[in-house]
């Protein structure tokens, strides 16, 4: 396949039950929120999930997080050097960032800023075609915190010593969440993002939260409830991406009670003329 032609925009709801989706480390890793209740899931939270998404498709990625490097490179720099070499040995950062988009799909997709010590002290920054919103639920979001108890001490000690130190979870007990995000053309030939890389990108989506599970997201509490995929039909796009996202919605079925499911909700689209999206069914 050739190098995105048609703009795309994409609108994703997800569902969140008794679970942390993001949690904020200025405020104790509870669950992120504004100042009106609403639930918030960082744009970074995202990328992270669809690069590890990336990595289970067989795509090559290059911010890797610990737990999933498959390279034995300790740091960007390190992974850098081990792939491109020393940025000296390009004739120019041009180059450099080229052949870096051509080597990894998360840094032709969201871009990147190499600052790294062999860089002849200058950053080279690549700008991706793909942006991302932070998630926002559509409603308030209801946060609790669960108090917990070890059952043994981590550390052994002279003195004696309860095993039953306290500690705290903190979880949303529902949450409907919108993310938005579009694929830029002119930006796309710069790095060389294609149309199967769009396709990878779409099934990134779809299956945001697999292989996503821990203790504070158990298998099953996220869901990707749908998948509104738009292609324009030429590169600048029909309508801009604010108005494409803002012709679907989600509105709120129950009214004397909080929202416990997706099915309290009903997802509405706005017919955009000569614009019909592709609907996916999460997993």
């Amino acid at each position: 396949m050739g190098i995105l032609q048609n703009k795309i925009d994409f609108v994703v709801f997800v569902s969140v039950a008794m679970a942390n989706p993001n949690g904020d480390p200025l405020n104790g890793n509870s669950p992120r929120t504004d100042y009106n209740g609403l639930g918030e899931i960082s744009d970074v939270c995202v990328k992270r999930k669809l690069r590890n998404r990336m990595q289970d498709l067989g795509q090559a990625v290059f911010v890797q997080s610990a737990d999933r490097c498959n390279d034995g490179c300790g740091s960007l720099s390190e992974r850098a050097a081990a792939v491109l070499g020393k940025a000296k040995e390009f004739k120019d950062s041009d180059a450099y960032a080229q052949k870096a988009c051509e080597t990894w799909l998360d840094v032709r997709s969201f871009g990147q800023v190499f600052a790294f010590k062999d860089t002849k002290g200058m950053s080279i920054g690549v700008r991706g075609p793909v942006s991302v919103h932070q998630g926002v639920s559509l409603s308030p979001v209801q946060v609790e915190d669960m108090q917990i108890t070890k059952s043994v001490n981590g550390e052994a000690s002279d003195k004696p010593r309860s095993s039953d130190t306290m500690g705290m979870k903190h979880f949303v007990r529902f949450g409907f969440y919108k993310i938005k995000g579009s694929i830029n053309v002119q930006l796309a030939k710069k790095t060389g993002f294609t149309e199967e890389d769009a396709e990878v990108l779409k099934e990134c989506l779809r299956t945001l939260f697999v292989n996503d599970a821990s203790s504070a997201r158990p298998d099953g509490s996220m869901e990707v409830v749908k998948l509104y995929w738009f292609r324009h039909n030429c590169e600048e796009g029909q309508y801009s991406s604010a108005k494409v996202h803002r012709s679907v919605q989600a509105e709120l079925t129950v009214s004397d009670t909080l929202p416990v499911c997706a099915e309290d909700y009903q997802i509405t689209l706005e017919p955009l003329d000569g614009l019909n999206p592709e609907i996916l069914d999460g997993i």
